[in-house]
């Protein structure tokens, strides 16, 4: 028998659609919905909750337009209101209408929110439970969402537990303890859950659903799995309400690369989806317009990022001395970033992963280190831009083509109405570049006015990639994803450093700073070198000027 027929099996429930969408500032649209769920499949998550039918637009339109998945879907809605039949309460109904193969219903499982929220006897509660999963037992896999269970298990263990009970006896498949308020820390959590088996309730009947409000939800899940639990809710990057849910994209490689869970579990993402994480966390940033979280545990660019000097020349030697896990398995990359700390060994090894081979004693390195540091001193910064550091090497190397010249760039601001009568500003840029001897001319606008985007780096950005010839299906694909301003001097010699996170077609993102007591001199630096790390990247030849 393998190794994994002897493990036991995890089953890994999504909420980002649900639950994540209670996140501030988050309201996907169906075609985002859609998305997701598809990212979700691909990831192997066994159940994609994706929304409460009958709640709102969107939510009703996706369940209608939903992707077929492997993975089971799930609609999620709340037990019947007291005074109706389960089979005659409309809210329900809508639920069960969405045609999903499982449905989750909340109930409540703290006596106080019973009385107080709901102003029902503990009994019509139960009652409730017991009669809403019956009904959708009946048809569909029934999970029942025991919200504020923890809560109410330390107020009154015996009402908590009946009303598990009811909706176990009532035919659901799975009974998932909530952590509402994600006030319970992880060592009361296992201590309860024991107790919740203890007392009869099969462990692989259980879920544990856990919020980040002490900043502790993926260690309580944990804790549930280690004391019985053998469902794990959670989102992807932890969105939800407040302080989020426990972080799937923490769970799952925890869950798979980390023992006892490794050697004791197994769940339905193989290895090869593993590798795909990174992508899906940060494909899912960019559906809702956000900056990925850097320091984020797997996934986050600085999760394997080795900045000292003393760690650098240790990961030359054995990636294992300052990694816990290799950064290909959650498909992350290593990287050693230039800075004022960096030694020759942090060099050596940032030269060697963009694939250029130095000799150890080569003069060159240290002329390389010293111009970054002197760099630094005057406001840059490399271990955030690691695309500009890389051309500041290549061409200290000679091994950094020159695609094309900047002749002159203008840009100018003007505060106008425009023909609504709102007042904005109008940015104009003009920029000229000659390419092989050819010289050519591009001018774009970026305005700014009740919400409109744009700008005078907007419209720098666009017109300095609106036609460079030869090299213009490079960058096609290529576009700005983050713009960052700090001022690194105060007074009359303030200077604007600005780093810029570029992205493309092909998932990559790379970074570039400039530096200037202007920002837009500081901007047009920084793009310049995204487009240049771009066509050096992917293998652009300069084009020979004309005889």
């Amino acid at each position: 028998m393998s190794e994994q027929d002897l493990r036991e099996r995890l089953y890994l429930y999504d909420t980002t659609l649900r639950d994540g969408q209670q996140t501030a500032g988050v309201q996907f649209s169906v075609a985002e919905k859609i998305a997701v769920a598809r990212a979700l499949d691909t990831l192997g998550v066994d159940y994609i909750e994706g929304g409460w039918p009958g709640a709102n637009p969107t939510d009703s339109d996706f369940f209608a337009e939903r992707p077929r998945t492997r993975a089971t879907f799930t609609a999620f809605g709340m037990t019947k209101r007291a005074g109706r039949s389960a089979a005659n309460d409309e809210v329900l109904a809508a639920v069960m209408n969405a045609g999903t193969e499982a449905v989750c219903l909340v109930g409540k499982a703290h006596p106080w929110q019973v009385t107080a929220a709901l102003g029902l006897s503990l009994a019509e509660n139960v009652e409730n439970i017991r009669a809403s999963v019956d009904h959708a037992a009946a048809t569909r896999e029934a999970l029942f969402d025991a919200e504020h269970f923890f809560d109410g298990y330390r107020a009154d263990p015996g009402y908590a537990l009946e009303c598990l009970r009811a909706a176990l006896e009532a035919g659901a498949r799975w009974i998932v303890l909530c952590d509402t308020n994600g006030g319970t820390l992880p060592g009361e959590i296992g201590r309860i859950v024991r107790a919740v088996i203890d007392a009869g309730l099969p462990g692989d009947r259980l879920g544990i659903h856990a919020h980040d409000d002490t900043g502790n939800a993926v260690a309580c899940s944990l804790a549930a799995v280690e004391a019985g639990v053998r469902q794990v809710q959670g989102t992807l990057n932890g969105l939800g309400e407040r302080c989020g849910n426990a972080n799937l994209t923490t769970l799952i490689p925890t869950l798979a690369l980390k023992e006892p869970f490794r050697s004791r579990f197994v769940t339905g993402v193989p290895a090869e989806a593993l590798r795909g994480l990174t992508r899906i966390s940060r494909r899912l940033d960019d559906i809702l317009n956000r900056v990925p979280l850097r320091s984020a545990p797997y996934v986050g660019a600085s999760a394997f990022t080795h900045k000292a000097g003393l760690h650098a020349s240790a990961i030359l030697k054995d990636p294992a001395t300052y990694e816990h896990v290799a950064p290909e398995l959650v498909g992350n990359s290593r990287l050693i970033p230039m800075s004022n700390q960096a030694g020759l060994s942090n060099l050596r090894a940032r030269l060697a992963a963009m694939g250029i081979a130095v000799e150890p004693k080569d003069p060159r390195l240290a002329g390389i280190l010293e111009e970054i540091k002197r760099r630094e001193e005057h406001g840059y910064a490399y271990d955030g831009a690691q695309a500009s550091f890389e051309l500041l090497a290549r061409r200290d190397l000679g091994l950094m083509p020159e695609f094309f010249e900047v002749e002159r760039y203008r840009v100018t601001v003007e505060r106008k109405r425009d023909a609504r009568g709102r007042m904005g500003h109008l940015s104009e840029a003009l920029v000229v570049v000659r390419i092989g001897g050819e010289r050519k001319m591009s001018a774009s606008e970026g305005t700014i006015a009740d919400g409109s985007d744009g700008g005078p780096v907007n419209a720098l950005a666009t017109a300095l990639a609106k036609d460079l010839g030869p090299y213009q299906h490079f960058i096609d694909d290529m576009k700005l994803v983050d713009f960052k301003v700090r001022i690194t001097h105060g007074g009359t010699e303030a200077v604007t450093r600005v780093i810029i996170d570029s992205e493309d077609g092909q998932g990559r993102r790379w970074s570039t700073v400039g530096v200037s007591a202007n920002i837009v001199d500081a901007s047009f630096e920084a793009l310049l070198d995204a487009i240049n790390w771009k066509l050096a990247r992917d293998g652009a030849k300069p084009v020979a000027a004309a005889a």
